[in-house]
Formats: C-alpha cells, structure tokens, sequence
C-alpha cells in the first residue's frame, strides 16, 4: 500500500470544485486527511481570481504512473483547461506531492503553502 499527499489548487468556483475532487478522489483511493484550505494569490498570471489550496492524505495501492493519471481523470471530469497557460485559472490541480515519504513535485522546495499542508498532514522533510 502506497502512502501518498496530494496537492490541491482551484480558483474557479474553488470550494464546490475541491469538494467534488474529494468525492471522487475518495472513490478511486482511501483518502486518510484533508489539510485546511488556504487562500494564496496567483504566480506568474497576477490578474486573475486567488487560489484556494491544501492537500489530501491518501493510500493506494496504484503506482505513482497510476495514481497521476488517475489525478489527472479527476481535473479532466471537474473541467480542467489544458489549454489555459501554465499558471492560468484553473478549476481544479492535483499534483503528487509527496509519495511513500519522498518529495515528488519541486514546487514543494518554493511554496511554504505547499510545505505548510504536508506537515499538517504528518510529512515531515528530512
């Protein structure tokens, strides 16, 4: 059984889009935590709606290849644009933060928002 944080992002209807993520999510994998949300503005796109943010918990036996194309079914079913820019509006992100107690995504070395949830959901980095 993998032991996975999962990063969330949306601003585009941001708490109905994260509580659906979260029915989904739940349905595919045993979600174990859900960090607070916290409001942080944009990066890179500064004209555009703030982003709520957090993280899930999850366990899983999928793989790390599984788990991010599930992540990615999940973006794609709540509307997900992947033809907006890089930081553009989005009403859902899921990225893999943290898988079996190693750091996934690089973001998590830049964003104390990022940092802030894996730690309130028991990551500590070494």
């Amino acid at each position: 059984m993998n032991t996975c944080i999962i990063a969330i992002g949306s601003n585009i209807n941001a708490e109905s889009n994260i509580a659906e993520m979260l029915k989904l999510l739940n349905k595919k994998v045993t979600v174990l935590q859900v960090s607070k949300m916290v409001k942080t503005k944009p990066i890179g796109i500064t004209k555009q709606n703030d982003f709520i943010n957090g993280a899930v918990k999850v366990e899983t036996e999928f793989d790390y290849q599984k788990l991010k194309l599930t992540l990615k079914q999940i973006e794609d079913e709540l509307g997900r644009d992947r033809l907006q820019e890089k930081f553009g509006p989005r009403s859902i992100d899921l990225d893999i933060l943290v898988f079996n107690d190693e750091i996934t995504d690089p973001d998590f070395y830049t964003r104390d928002f990022l940092r802030d949830s894996a730690k309130e959901l028991g990551f500590i980095a070494y």
